[in-house]
């Protein structure tokens, strides 16, 4: 089987690839060329602000040799108004949905021109690196000397090749060839190497993949990798790697959000959280840099089960709290990277976003955004609580061990305890204070024949901590936001990640800490600032026009049917700050 580099030797493969790169080139040169900074009033990343007052800071690491695209300069003014996801809501209307079906090129082909060797994918599909840490301003407090540890990070669905042959119907558009596991692996991991990040998350990672492939080879990368499985029968998972040369490992906590006889958290999914140490060049304190939260998931699909998907997200953001906490009730920086199922507009990702989403009443398929079902006669409403108080997670999507109660004085029974006294004796009795009337409150009755014989009461030998419970709220006090506005200013289109059933949309994600700017919340939307944690570049995204030039996702370039997501952070080095 060919890799990308003999696409000249297996010309059936690559006939929609030759006849149309020349297009492709057409379409990508309408993106502005020019690399300076141009003034567009568009936020650099999701409504993350700046305060004017200082200078960019200065880098340890130095930057690699990428391809560079300047990041948009905007006034503080603008920044209230929310342009990049507000024009991504109105033109999703108009854009997402084709008025006419698109006939995929690779159902006309009769005959093939070849394609010259070694095109990897990333000169044909123009994806920019926009470098943003030239910002016109930046937080007061911080020195224009100020060091910074960097580093990338990747988050990727591969697409497991199991899921391929199990949902043939969804690549017709593919030449058979370009499915194949053998060519596919090569491309997935040119694309990796190309790009260099120091932390991987992968998701839809087969697990013989992992182990006799993947892990070997990114061990040989430098990688020390962490791998969690699907329960039950799935036979993919998720994957996180680092560099050991970047970070050390604090901390690995797999999550399974299988919960046996709970509807709520029936399904089959996980996740990973690993808390990592930057390392430092000799020389420097290893303690003058934060530790490190990295999160990774891969969250239910079905876009009727928005309930399901809350509910996952809420333990996975209960494992963040409890990893990335401080002993003095702070956090540490947070990467949240993932395929959420959800689109940007979506209460999921508001929820993510503004740290809480009032849900009693709402319909379970709204939590996504992926599909709208609103002209069905029955759809399933989420009711208050979400998941049972034994679940042992807060409506602050925190554990109970890790939460006080509201009353320290509060009396606190476990269930089990509790469940005693279902059938109860004293029922049967008539009150002592109750008034007699004959025939009325005299009689005492019999006690029904079903009820279990009365078993000796137990002291609790468990009491479990007390776990208020809000009226359909959830919350969470993270401080996350998007690396990506998911909208394309230059094209005036949505940027999407996947494209199923030639459709582009957005489902993946890399959320980091921010803080939040005070007084700055516009139509319940937070405004977010840089904190220790800085956002200094980011692989640009593409349209969905473009990927439908080439013939959607998976292509002959890109070998998965999602695109990948970098990112490049900068953590305070604080022991270097001047003064």
């Amino acid at each position: 089987m060919t890799s990308l580099s003999d696409l000249n030797s297996a010309p059936e493969v690559t006939q929609y690839a030759g006849e149309h790169l020349t297009e492709l080139h057409a379409l990508a040169s309408l993106e502005p060329q020019d690399h300076t900074v141009t003034e567009l009033a568009e936020l650099p990343t999701e409504e993350t602000v700046a305060v004017a007052g200082s200078a960019p800071s200065a880098a340890v690491v130095p930057q690699r040799d990428h391809q560079t695209a300047s990041c948009a300069a905007v006034s503080v003014e603008l920044q209230n108004e929310d342009p990049a996801v507000l024009a991504w809501s109105l033109v999703c209307d108009e854009e997402m949905v084709p008025k006419e079906p698109y006939a995929w090129p690779i159902q006309d082909m009769v005959q093939c021109s070849s394609l010259p060797t070694e095109v990897p994918y990333h000169e044909v599909l123009w994806r920019d690196w926009e470098d943003l840490s030239a910002k016109p301003c930046e937080l007061e407090q911080v020195s224009k000397n100020t060091p910074l540890f960097e580093f990338r990070v990747m988050s990727y669905n591969i697409l497991a090749q199991d899921l391929v042959e199990q949902s043939l119907d969804l690549y017709l558009h593919c030449h058979p060839n370009i499915l194949n596991w053998n060519y596919r692996l090569p491309n997935l991991l040119q694309e990796i190497q190309h790009w260099d990040p120091d932390v991987l998350c992968l998701q839809e990672v087969q697990e013989n993949h992992y182990w006799e492939q993947l892990e070997p080879t990114f061990k040989g990368m430098g990688f020390t990798c962490f791998y969690k499985r699907r329960t039950g029968k799935k036979t993919d998972g998720c994957a996180v790697c680092y560099k050991h040369s970047r970070f050390q490992l604090i901390s690995f906590s797999p999550i399974e959000y299988f919960r046996p006889g709970l509807d709520i958290l029936n399904r089959d999914n996980v996740g990973l959280v690993l808390l990592l140490q930057p390392v430092l060049p000799e020389g420097l304190d290893p303690k003058a840099v934060s530790p490190l939260c990295v999160a990774n998931t891969h969250v239910l699909f079905n876009p009727r089960r928005g309930d399901i998907k809350l509910a996952q997200m809420a333990l996975l953001l209960a494992e963040i709290d409890k990893i990335a906490k401080t002993t003095e009730g702070s956090y540490y920086p947070v990467i949240l990277c993932g395929d959420l199922n959800s689109v940007p507009d979506s209460p999921l990702y508001k929820f993510i976003r503004n740290g809480e989403l009032s849900y009693h009443g709402m319909p379970a398929w709204k939590v996504s955004g992926q599909e709208d079902f609103s002209q069905q006669s029955y759809s399933r409403r989420m009711l208050a609580p979400l998941w049972p108080s034994s679940l042992g997670v807060t409506d602050n999507c925190q554990y109970v061990t890790f939460c006080q109660p509201k009353k320290q004085d509060r009396r606190k029974y476990s269930r089990d305890f509790l469940l005693q006294f279902h059938y109860c004796d004293l029922a049967c009795e008539r009150p002592a204070h109750l008034v007699l009337l004959e025939g009325v409150t005299d009689a005492k009755p019999d006690r029904p024949p079903h009820w279990p014989k009365p078993a000796a009461m137990v002291k609790d030998p468990d009491p479990q901590p007390f776990v208020p419970r809000s009226s359909g709220i959830i919350q969470h006090g993270l401080n996350l936001t998007s690396v990506y506005s998911h909208f394309l200013p230059q094209r005036g289109r949505p940027e999407v990640t996947t494209m199923p059933m030639g459709l582009g949309t957005t489902v993946d994600y890399i959320f980091y800490s921010a803080e939040p700017v005070e007084n700055r919340n516009r139509g319940g939307r937070r405004l977010y600032q840089d904190g220790a944690l800085k956002l200094l570049g980011r692989l640009s995204l593409l349209s969905e026009d473009v990927l439908l030039m080439a013939n959607g996702l998976p292509n002959p370039f890109c070998s998965s049917d999602h695109l990948c997501l970098l990112a490049s952070f900068g953590l305070e080095i604080a022991s270097l700050r001047e003064g």
